[in-house]
């Protein structure tokens, strides 16, 4: 496992930092405003809108 880790060190850096903001926009509530935004773009592409 450790040397896994030592091999792949970057690579784990990059998916920390990734699982962090994720957290963190979850957190702010910015779940509602992407899933708000994607909807009418997607009603805009469809032409249901």
């Amino acid at each position: 496992m450790m040397e896994f880790l030592r091999r792949n060190r970057t690579a784990m850096l990059t998916l920390a930092v990734a699982v962090l903001f994720l957290a963190l926009g979850v957190l702010r509530g910015e779940t509602q405003i992407v899933f708000r935004k994607a909807v009418n773009i997607c009603m805009e592409c469809i032409g249901l809108g």
